[in-house]
């Protein structure tokens, strides 16, 4: 009988985005492959977002890592992104896009980065227009978080669009998580300030809970030496450039979460709020150092779980609602006063925002009465709309002067995005087969039909081998599709770049092998292999007529590499985790590197309880060489190491905490890539990162 020994780590397998996973997980078959009872399971950390059902993370049917609200106090971590950087085969840099966070997993990317899929609480927070999480970002908070559940490869078969190549899902805090009221403040570098309180109360067995956070910053103030008015100086013979001057990256964030939870019911409410966002390094890669964007998000989501409808059967139904904004707080300044030869003295204006409203449907049952077999399946629909599409700006479509500046939000022939909707409808299922005592096999095949681009098939297989009561070895197949976005499909009025309406979906087909090994308690190791082809690649591509370049589909991509992790308790007070990546990707048609990414990345964090009340991490990043794009001839960004330091208390003093931490504690030079263009990139130098930073934050528990 296999009984895992593993106290750490644990994976799960989950009903698409929209099956919570307590009812779920307590529907757990008896067969010994999956033997852990429930007491174990409250011991150690629970993962929904692989297949199905609550397993040990080495017997997951996906390449899958967890991060709990203990490892994110424990990293120091006061962000999303800080956080995501260390788990294997993820990098987070950012675009030119006001610095908007790029989710590379194992080295695929691009400028907005739609191939990673972010949940919060099982429902995707991705715009349509450009695929991703939006471009006024902002940063995530972690107060609120719970844990942070990861796949590193293909999800659609569950996860439909974008699940590409990777899927991130945030579960927040419920009332079962937080103990009374807890306040706390914190103060740092960069002229950073933030407070927070946690609340949750039991009423009439209704659990609520609440969390308010609340952060201000003036950024990080590198330099860059030169942008892309620096190009057009040395074109017209003029002096128009800022630089060298810092990027722009101030915001001001608040973020409240919202959850009810009854027996049979889940709501939950959330608002993500960002003002004063500066432009990073500005939105044409020219500074802009008073540009500022404010953005909202809201969501609202309501499930209901039906249990034992007939024997074995189990349903739940979810409706969620998401509306996300654009706006510019201030005109935009793409180029400074005298650029294109003194053409635009107030400077080349141009302000665009928008607004997006989307509604979900689901419905998903799990099924467990047929002998060895557990059934999930599932139907929903999917609407999006933008609306209010924005701009005004004092240039023409052929960049000629207007002499001021004009709303034109409602003229088809200026506006830079015709306000669109899409429609998705979508099938799934999916079969978890033990064959044999120790062989599971989970297959599963999803449907989705697009209104307008058509439809996607999607499958995936996963067999599962407990070679040993210690060793776990897997075989992953899965096939991913990501949806053109509305900008790939309809840009306009845009002598540069324009939309292609006849795009079809990229897709990517992954391979995968792994092997776990528990080789004592307090030793865990596991390492992961992949291949994978990108098809029907989408890029801007040159065309013929009075438009420089369309998006289509035209490229082919295929990559490999493979992860090692590992955790090892090496004393009672002492812990240390690891993990390595290495990855590699070429054009197919050019068999020359993808770059943009790093080849190499490798991580490492102790913990040490010092006396029993304070506890005092060291963690090190390391980020190798990222290459170039072919087309690109500069040298590739040279590699890096972080190192951070943070000191916490627990049970200090009569409800009262401490943390003081140091991030990029010996003041690395941090660079992200910057894009190339021809016939030379906007900013040579790359996007500069913040440098050594520190912070100190106090809270009390009621």
């Amino acid at each position: 009988m296999f009984r895992s020994k593993a106290r750490r780590h644990l994976g799960a397998s989950a009903l698409a985005c929209l099956v919570a996973s307590a009812s779920v997980s307590a529907n757990q078959s008896d067969d010994p492959f999956w033997d852990i009872s429930l007491e174990e399971l409250g011991q150690i950390r629970v993962v929904s977002i692989a297949s199905g059902s609550a397993t040990p993370l080495d017997k997951a049917a996906a390449i899958t890592s967890v991060i709990s609200a203990e490892d994110i106090a424990a990293m120091g971590a006061t962000n999303l992104d800080q956080v995501l950087e260390t788990v294997p085969g993820l990098h987070v840099n950012h675009s030119d896009q006001l610095f908007t966070p790029r989710y590379v997993f194992r080295g695929i990317t691009s400028n907005f980065n739609p191939q990673a899929l972010l949940l919060i609480n099982g429902v995707p927070v991705t715009t349509m227009m450009f695929g991703n999480r939006g471009n006024t970002w902002g940063g995530m908070p972690v107060k609120a978080i719970q844990r942070i559940e990861v796949i590193r490869g293909p999800g659609s078969a569950l996860y439909g669009a974008d699940a590409y190549a990777g899927v991130i899902n945030i579960t927040t805090k419920s009332a079962q998580d937080i103990n009374g009221v807890i306040t706390g403040a914190r103060a740092g570098s960069f002229d950073t300030q933030g407070a927070w309180v946690e609340a949750a109360t039991d009423w009439n067995n209704t659990g609520i809970s609440l969390v308010l956070e609340q952060q201000s910053t003036d950024g990080w103030r590198r330099s860059v030496d030169r942008d892309a008015q620096t190009n057009f100086d040395e074109d017209f013979g003029t002096s128009a450039s800022l630089a060298p001057s810092p990027v722009n990256t101030a915001v001001d964030q608040f973020d409240a979460r919202l959850e009810i939870n009854g027996d049979r019911w889940d709501f939950r409410a959330g608002l993500q709020d960002r003002r004063n966002m500066g432009t990073g390094p500005g939105l044409a890669q020219a500074l802009d150092p008073e540009g500022q964007y404010q953005s909202q998000r809201i969501n609202m989501d309501y499930s209901y779980r039906w249990l034992e409808v007939v024997d074995g059967l189990d349903i739940e139904s979810r409706i969620s609602y998401f509306n996300f904004t654009q706006e510019p707080e201030n005109d935009i300044v793409l180029f400074p006063p005298g650029a294109f030869n003194g053409a635009f003295p107030e400077g080349f204006l141009g302000s665009p925002g928008y607004k997006e409203r989307q509604a979900r449907v689901d419905l998903s049952s799990i099924y467990s009465n047929v002998e060895d077999h557990r059934i999930l399946s599932g139907i929903g629909a999917f609407w999006a709309d933008l609306y209010d599409v924005s701009e005004t700006k004092n240039f023409n479509t052929d960049f000629s002067p207007k002499g001021e500046v004009v709303d034109v939000s409602d003229d088809p022939d200026q506006v830079w995005m015709p306000e669109e909707d899409r429609k998705n409808y979508y099938a799934f299922v999916q079969d978890e087969w033990q064959f044999a005592q120790n062989w599971q096999l989970v297959s599963g095949l999803r449907y989705d039909y697009y209104a307008d681009f058509g439809e996607t098939v999607n499958p995936r297989a996963a067999l599962v081998w407990a070679t040993t009561d210690n060793l776990t070895t897997k075989l992953l197949y899965g096939r991913a599709f990501r949806a053109p976005s509305l900008n790939e499909q309809y840009a306009a009025n845009n002598p540069v770049l324009v939309g292609n309406d006849d795009l079809d979906p990229e897709t990517i087909d992954t391979l995968e092998l792994a092997l776990a090994y528990q080789a004592t308690s307090r030793l865990y190791y596991g390492i992961n292999v992949f291949y994978y082809e990108i098809d029907d690649l989408i890029n801007a591509e040159p065309i013929a007529g009075p438009v420089a370049t369309q998006y289509q589909n035209s490229g082919k991509r295929k990559g490999h590499g493979g992860e090692l992790e590992m955790t090892y308790q090496l004393l009672d007070n002492l812990n240390l985790a690891a993990n390595y990546a290495y990855q590699t990707a070429e054009d197919q048609d050019t068999n020359r590197s993808v770059g943009q990414a790093p080849n190499h990345q490798a991580y490492a964090r102790t913990e040490w309880r010092v006396v029993p009340t304070w506890t005092l991490t060291t963690q090190v990043n390391y980020v190798g060489e990222q290459k170039r794009s072919a087309a690109d001839s500069r040298e590739p960004v040279d590699d890096y190491t972080t190192v951070d330091f943070t000191a916490r208390t627990r049970g200090l003093w009569r409800g009262f905490d401490l943390a003081v931490a140091v991030r990029n504690a010996f003041n690395a030079d941090v660079r992200d890539p910057s894009p190339y263009s021809d016939p030379r990139p906007e900013i040579p130098g790359d996007f500069p990162m913040p440098g050594r930073f520190a912070y100190i934050e106090a809270q009390y528990q009621f």
